[in-house]
């Protein structure tokens, strides 16, 4: 990509006034795998970008990734018999029916020129014999397709190159970052409300304006609003409750995977250490409490079956045995015969450590495991840019929902993801500045037409609603209303929101449960003010709509009330929010721009 000085708004500055910024080319929110990425492609694009993150640069979903990165590689380096063509069988099997084949075409094509760049920004993948990328094996993948770094550390490995390389940016001036930010609302453009031009956001007890000529949102997932999860503290879903604000559209907002093996510690009521789809895929097995394997009994592929099939096989036969709070016992030990002592910690350095510290050795012993809320493949409808359905606002990485994934992520495809949709959208944004068509795209409105966009009933702060539960003995346990005066998101109230979505949108959902826990949220956002949690009930409410609306089960979506023999809904299901007003107090404070 060349240099876009001409970009929209990369050199019409406006004069700062106090805590107004002069105008960046690109505001990025989310210092993941898909921001920082974005980050690193617009600065050498010639765009003037400010990048914004919560708190700090390796606080992220990305980080903490341990299984891998889907790649089919150059001939020469890929395994035999793979082919681009069979990655994309295997993500559409795993999807049931819901994917974008063109989406899921564009992710596995562009595969191999984003692993040559996060190399040129100093990624080394862990090489095999030959000194080629040592290739592993995942569920639902054909062949092994996924590189590594460190072991079971390619999150931390590709971020923390990432992150070294942003900085030198930040040195050189072409990259201004700004850490600690917490984004509380997009910036309408003064000449047309219905389009986004910059954020607002709060750092050191100061609000602050920041116009830009294109937002990225690239701020993960939401994994945070379920009481067990692997996902890390920040993952709110609060991307999604900004775009729902700003008038976008959210899309197959019911599909959330659980990831089947969490490690599940006696007596801790939050727990959620992944253990890595990795640790299979190399020949561990699960057993059940009296040491038996039972997975051969839910599924020709066993252990390597889809996730949702493993984590819902997992949780019925919890149940079954009287102990669906229990945990099975993902056994490690036949790899350890098989390879010999000190396999497991030079290839899982990472879980062999945190289970060292939780005093479980695994070489020795199985390691107890349980479901936890992990992935949301729904989020911001985009196009195949990275355009959402609001002029200026863009997003990229779990916060958005491309169509790759369906009703059911593939293994290892999240990472991928948020690398080939983050530089197709600074391709798109440079391309715009440029007068270019190159990357013009399908126009957003065009995509899965017959579905429509149903307004996700949000009720404004202060309308006549209680918040509770339906009387006659129906209330959600623990589900009082928060206190929402704290912007941290205090202890109390999210503990609450957790309780419900675990108890009503977990992994098996009821119309009657889902209705319960829509009355719940709508009166909770009737009287939130903090906007930080207010985002999160966002999510957690446009997810309840479309768990209820979706009927029969598919993919990750499980509803126990479907009548049996239903076919599967391939509609995809859509949200706007009408825009609250947003009243943006006077900001103070600045900060640089490039």
């Amino acid at each position: 990509m060349t240099a876009r000085p001409d970009l929209p708004g990369a050199d019409d500055a406006a004069t700062p006034s106090a805590g107004r910024a002069p105008s960046a080319g690109l505001a990025v929110v989310g210092a993941g795998i898909a921001g920082l990425y974005a980050t690193l492609l617009a600065a050498e694009a010639g765009i003037p970008v400010v990048l914004l993150t919560r708190s700090e640069l390796e606080a992220s979903n990305s980080f903490a990734a341990q299984g891998g990165i889907c790649a089919v590689l150059d001939e020469a380096r890929r395994a035999p018999g793979d082919s681009v063509e069979a990655h994309v069988r295997d993500t559409l099997a795993a999807g049931a029916g819901l994917c974008d084949p063109e989406a899921v075409r564009i992710l596995c094509s562009g595969a191999q020129l984003d692993v040559r760049n996060l190399e040129r920004f100093g990624v080394r993948f862990d090489a095999g014999a030959s000194g080629d990328p040592a290739l592993g094996l995942e569920a639902a993948h054909s062949h092994p397709r996924i590189l590594h770094v460190g072991g079971d550390a390619t999150g931390a490995g590709i971020v923390r190159a990432l992150v070294s390389a942003v900085i030198a940016q930040v040195l050189a001036g072409r990259v201004s970052l700004v850490e600690n930010a917490w984004v509380t609302a997009l910036l309408p453009d003064a000449r047309d409300a219905g389009s986004v031009r910059g954020v607002v956001f709060e750092r050191d007890g100061m609000r602050h304006e920041l116009p830009a000529a294109g937002v990225l949102l690239a701020t993960g997932g939401a994994g945070r609003l379920f009481a067990r999860t692997t996902n890390p503290s920040g993952a709110l879903g609060e991307g999604v409750g900004l775009a729902l604000e700003a008038g976008a559209v959210v899309t197959d907002a019911e599909f959330l995977q659980f990831h089947p093996t969490a490690l599940r510690l006696p007596g801790q009521a939050q727990d959620g250490w992944l253990v890595s789809e990795a640790v299979r895929g190399e020949g561990a097995v699960l057993l059940d409490d009296e040491g038996r394997r039972f997975m051969p009994d839910y599924h020709p592929l066993a252990e390597l079956a889809p996730r949702d099939v493993v984590s819902r096989a997992v949780a019925a036969h919890l149940a079954e045995r009287g102990a669906p709070e229990g945990a099975v016992f993902l056994d490690a030990r036949p790899l350890v015969e098989r390879e010999g002592r000190g396999f497991l910690a030079r290839r899982f350095p990472s879980i062999s450590a945190a289970l060292a510290l939780a005093g479980i050795d695994w070489e020795r012993e199985p390691v107890p495991v349980a479901p936890a809320a992990h992935y949301w493949m729904g989020g911001v409808a985009t196009d195949l840019w990275g355009r959402t359905s609001v002029p200026g606002l863009w997003a990229a990485g779990e916060v958005a929902c491309t169509g790759v994934h369906g009703a059911n992520r593939l293994a290892s495809n999240s990472l991928l993801e948020g690398l080939v949709f983050a530089r197709r959208a600074i391709e798109a944004l440079s391309a715009e500045g440029s007068g270019s068509a190159d990357s013009a795209g399908t126009p957003w409105p065009a995509r899965h037409p017959a579905a429509g966009v149903a307004g996700l009933p949000v009720p404004a702060v202060g309308e006549d609603n209680d918040g509770g539960a339906p009387a006659s003995g129906s209330a959600v346990p623990g589900a009082a209303a928060p206190r929402l005066e704290d912007p941290s998101l205090e202890a109390s109230g999210l503990e609450a929101l957790q309780h419900l979505m675990t108890a009503e949108a977990g992994m098996s959902r009821t119309a009657e449960g889902l209705t319960r826990a829509a009355s719940v949220l709508d009166g909770w956002l009737a009287r939130s003010n903090t906007p930080a949690f207010r985002h999160s009930l966002l999510a957690a409410r446009v997810l309840v709509a479309g768990a209820l609306s979706r009927e029969v089960s598919v993919g990750a979506h499980h509803r126990a009330d479907a009548p049996a023999g239903q076919p599967v809904d391939q509609r995809h299901l859509s949200w706007r929010a009408e825009p609250r007003a947003v009243v943006v107090p006077s900001p103070s404070g600045r900060i640089p721009t490039p």
